[in-house]
């Protein structure tokens, strides 16, 4: 599991109206979102044919892991869904997390993350009531007024909780809809409500932020209840498949997530599980035993010698003791067997520079060059072939290689300032020097500014005397 702030710039501003709470917070931040290939690739799985049914490009929809122990999800601009560990973790199978996600692409197809609806369906009869309070002012009637305006908050509330409670009823039937033309049941959509009835009389305050932001109410679970019982793939059952996987995302999140010792409890020894073995190996090594750790893995790899995350998890544990050299092996294997996993080539890349050997920069730059043609956005991967360019004295590519991570992130001016820098030491015309010139003007400059700096470092330039001649 690599903890990368990748999006972080993108997410943040970008709360749409079904995470709108009224006591909402951002849903990310650059320190929360982690990555995990191997968990990421199974909920992918699991949800493209949903997506697919519901009229959304699987590839364009991109889900987030969110390291926060709160039951949360929400989606966003830009067909971005997160969600939270703590809601992942409360799921009881596959069904039921798929029904959450079928509920947040719903939201994604409905466009109810494009608008600000919730806010301006609870602004008008704020406004409205704040001004009617100080007419009453005016017309000397204050006491009428002051609680007009005291109370001008709680109808804005009132407007805006219908307007997400419609929102939901929305999501939740065209969520249902697109499970059961996947051939998926929409049980899980139902009984995930259900086990959380209870919050519906809870304050506000001691809700989880999910149902802050999803209003729940006995009429909306009937209604699902309704809507799913109705249809033909409602008896469905999960897959021994999907729950072994189910099982093991729930033990790789607690083993990453929770105190070593906390995790060794949850899977003792005598838990001879896959995902119970894997749990204490991640723990082990984790808790610095890393020859126990190390062992537990290659035990791992003997049942299943071709799967990428072992090989994954053996190259994190001797990287992380110093040993990148001794990485490199279990990583390149990795990369071996998924050839399309970004991260996978990041963590081989990482090893190669580590080990502070000139001759494998090469190698280096050619695996992360690969991880971010198929992942543009990640600032890890740029922020490495930077170093890599640096260590090799290409000071032109290393500077590019920044711009490229700052304009990932968003921070246009940044990536400006190095595209700029990095456009001066390229070779005009090259394939590097043109995609300099992209990120400037993406970022917001035009072809005149460019002209009037490129005049003001002229002038600055200072004048280099002729030699006299003899």
């Amino acid at each position: 599991m690599n903890w990368l702030s990748r999006n972080a710039v993108r997410i943040a501003g970008a709360i749409s109206a079904v995470s709108l709470a009224l006591t909402a917070a951002s849903p990310a931040s650059a320190q929360s979102a982690v990555r995990d290939t191997e968990i990421e690739t199974i909920i992918h799985e699991w949800s493209a044919p949903v997506f697919t049914a519901m009229g959304l490009d699987p590839d364009e929809v991109e889900i987030l892991l969110i390291n926060e122990a709160d039951l949360n999800a929400f989606a966003t601009r830009g067909r971005i869904m997160g969600l939270n560990t703590g809601l992942i973790l409360r799921t009881r199978n596959p069904n039921e997390l798929l029904g959450v996600i079928a509920h947040e692409g719903a939201h994604i197809k409905n466009r109810h993350t494009l608008r600000d609806g919730a806010q301006n369906a609870g602004m008008q009869p704020m406004l409205m009531t704040m001004a009617l309070g100080a007419l009453a002012i005016a017309a000397g009637a204050p006491d009428a007024g002051a609680v007009l305006l005291g109370n001008s908050q709680y109808f804005g509330t009132l407007s805006a909780l219908r307007y997400m409670t419609h929102q939901e009823g929305e999501a939740d039937s065209t969520g249902a809809r697109a499970l059961e033309r996947a051939g998926e049941s929409g049980r899980g959509l139902l009984t995930f409500f259900e086990n959380f009835r209870s919050q519906e009389v809870f304050s506000d305050a001691r809700r989880y932020p999910y149902f802050r932001s999803h209003p729940l109410s006995s009429a909306r679970i009937e209604n699902i209840r309704r809507l799913v019982s109705e249809q033909s793939n409602y008896g469905k059952t999960d897959s021994p498949e999907r729950m072994a996987q189910h099982a093991l995302i729930r033990a790789k999140i607690h083993a990453f997530l929770d105190a070593p010792n906390t995790t060794l409890r949850t899977y003792p020894e005598t838990d001879v599980s896959l995902p119970g073995r894997y749990a204490r190996a991640i723990a082990w090594y984790r808790d610095g035993q890393t020859d126990r750790a190390l062992a537990a893995v290659d035990e791992l790899l003997g049942e299943q010698p071709e799967n990428p995350y072992f090989w994954e998890l053996k190259g994190q544990i001797l990287f992380e003791e110093g040993r990148p050299g001794d990485a490199i092996a279990a990583h390149q294997r990795s990369v071996e067997i998924l050839p399309m996993a970004p991260l996978l080539r990041i963590n081989l890349a990482h090893a190669l520079i580590e080990t502070q050997e000139p001759a494998r920069l090469d190698q280096a730059i050619d695996q992360l060059k690969r991880a971010t043609a198929l992942e543009r956005e990640n600032s890890m991967g740029w922020r490495l072939l930077s170093q890599a360019y640096a260590s090799k004295g290409m000071e032109g590519e290393a500077r590019l290689a920044s711009a490229e991570m700052y304009f990932a992130l968003g921070a246009r001016q940044q990536a400006t300032q190095f595209a700029l820098r990095a456009r001066d030491m390229l070779q005009p015309g090259s394939a590097e020097w043109t995609r300099a010139m992209d990120i400037v003007f993406a970022s917001g400059a035009t072809q005149d500014d460019l002209d009037d700096l490129d005049r003001r470092n002229q002038r600055n330039r200072p004048v280099i005397a002729a030699p006299a001649s003899s």
